[in-house]
């Protein structure tokens, strides 16, 4: 079972924020070999999910309101460890993240930009392809609602 935090930005620990851009690029640059701009200038205006296991942040999400990245509330940078993958805290995260959109924003749709490969995954969630599908980083993107 994986220990949830929520954080804004500001609320991050130095180590923290070294901890989740260490797994994002671990998982979005080294594993999937893609060369892109992590830091995008979103991660101050979004708050954090943290999945920790044994005081490891071992999966992670950052959550935006609406009107912060899409009109809808919004997740992304969805990451679990490699090594960590087999007992599913794809999911933990995700249902945390929701849960967090809910309360803190008050809202229950959602948008995602998720890769095509996990389309599966986010159906489980009660996520919806909407329109086609599309590149992003060289990588097959749909695009997702959850309401």
């Amino acid at each position: 079972m994986l220990e949830i935090k929520v954080k804004t930005f500001q609320e991050l620990t130095t180590q923290e924020l070294y901890d989740l851009l260490q797994l994002r690029s671990e998982v979005f640059v080294v594993e999937q070999d893609c060369v892109y701009q992590d830091l995008d200038g979103k991660d101050q205006k979004s708050r954090h999910v943290l999945g920790f296991k044994n005081d490891k942040i071992i999966a992670y999400t950052r959550i935006f309101k609406p009107g912060d990245y899409f009109e809808e509330a919004s997740i992304g940078r969805v990451v679990v460890k490699k090594n960590e993958r087999q007992y599913k805290y794809g999911y933990d995260i995700m249902i945390a993240s929701i849960e967090a959109i809910k309360n803190h924003f008050n809202v229950t749709k959602i948008k995602i930009s998720a890769q095509v490969y996990l389309k599966q995954f986010y159906n489980n969630l009660a996520f919806k392809v909407i329109g086609e599908e599309y590149l992003e980083d060289d990588i097959p993107h749909i695009a997702m609602v959850r309401e």
